[in-house]
Order: structure tokens, then sequence, then C-alpha cells
């Protein structure tokens, strides 16, 4: 192991890359995982390492070791779909579009309600998150900025603005899917960039504390995500039959 990166990175590094493999349908599902020696031999690594992987990979539901069965690769619905590095791996499928619509559907039953609660609760500190996150918005508009960051930055915002634990608990989840739908959904609308107008309709509802325009502000913004993609999904099944 002389020369090798940290230990605890070179574990990560297998966790990122047997991860993936498993959600890219490499290692498939229900059956046994290679064996132990095996998968040393591909990672050049100990069976100490090896073993942690295996231990974080099963945290996240993706396998199941058990003494004297070996390890198993589990069914994709066993997997923790709210873990960033799964969501990751999933979306850098062939054929992400129903991944990407699910995705849709959960962000239209949590963000209107988180906006719409943004209105309520909002304080002093993340009122100026959201204005610095439309400012970057807008700045990204003339080439000032990253326009995909300053996007992110504006919904988990008020994900935080919200006050409620759980929505803040999801923010590193709803940052790795945005970055594949926003990019599709633009794509889809035949622009490079979100509207800035859209996202500040949103937050002068939350300024004024009007929490039910927030909201139907919100999902009228998502709705509109949900149509590009649903017809997206028409075509892709359409090309098939």
């Amino acid at each position: 192991m002389a020369n090798k990166m940290f230990s605890g990175n070179f574990t990560r590094h297998i966790v990122q890359s047997l991860g993936k493999a498993i959600a890219l349908g490499e290692h498939p599902q229900g059956e046994p995982l290679q064996a132990e020696a095996l998968l040393c031999g591909t990672f050049d690594a100990s069976r100490t390492v090896l073993r942690e992987a295996v231990k974080m990979l099963t945290a996240k539901g993706m396998l199941d070791a058990r003494p004297r069965r070996g390890t198993i690769v589990l069914p994709e619905s066993q997997w923790n779909l709210s873990d960033p590095d799964i969501l990751n791996w999933m979306l850098e499928r062939k054929g992400s579009l129903p991944i990407i619509a699910e995705f849709v559907d959960m962000r239209l039953a949590i963000e209107p309600a988180a906006a719409g609660l943004a209105a309520v609760n909002l304080n002093d500190e993340t009122r100026q998150t959201l204005i610095l996150a439309i400012n970057r918005m807008d700045a990204a508009a003339n080439g000032e900025d990253d326009h995909l960051d300053a996007d992110i930055a504006f919904h988990v915002g008020i994900l935080e603005a919200s006050n409620n634990r759980f929505f803040w608990n999801m923010r590193h989840t709803i940052d790795v899917a945005l970055r594949f739908s926003i990019r599709m959904t633009n794509r889809f609308k035949g622009v490079e960039k979100a509207s800035v107008d859209d996202h500040r309709h949103i937050l002068n509802f939350i300024l004024a504390g009007d929490q039910q325009g927030a909201e139907t502000a919100m999902r009228a913004l998502l709705n509109e995500a949900k149509t590009l993609v649903n017809g997206a999904l028409q075509a892709e099944y359409a090309k098939k039959k």
C-alpha cells in the first residue's frame, strides 16, 4: 500500500468506483458480489480497506454482507435514494429521464411548501441568502457567475429559509439532482439559463410574507419543468416503438 493515496481517500475511491459500477448494472442486483480476493486485486487494495468500502456501501443500502453467505448486491428498491452518491451514480445511467421525472414529482411535493414556509419564517440571514442568490442569477445572465450554481443556490436557500429541518436535510440530494435536471429542462426549453424573472417572482412573494403566493409561484415553475420532462419522456417512448 506504499505510495498509495491516504487510506481514507483510497477507501472513498473504492466506494465511488464500486458503487457506480453497481448503479450502472455491472454487478447484477440480487446476485453475489465478486469474491473479496478478486475485488482486492481489481483495486489493488488490502482486505481491510475493501471491507471498509463494502461496509460503507452496505450502509447506503446497496450491499448486504453476511458471514458464510458472502456479499449480495441488493435490489434498487433497497437503496437509499436520498443519498447524494447513489443519486449521482444513477443519473449517470443512459436513459435517466424516468429518474428525473420522479425527482420533479418529489420537488413538486416539497418545494412549494418550502417556499410557503419561507414566506412565513424568513429571517435576516435567510433573506440575505435568497437576495444574494437572485443577484447571482442576475450576474450569471450577464456572464459574470455560474448560472447553474446560482440557480441551485436559490432553491437550496429556500429549503433553508423554510426553517424546516427535514427540508433542509435534503439540500445535498436536491443539489445533486438539480445539476442534472436543470440542464435537461433548460435544454428542452431551448435556453441555456433559467429565467431570473420567474425566480424573482417567487422571491417577491417570499419577501412580502405571502405564503400562498410563494407556494403558487413555485408550483407554477415546477409544473413547467414537469411538462417539459413528460414531453421528453413521451418522445423517448415513441422512438422505442
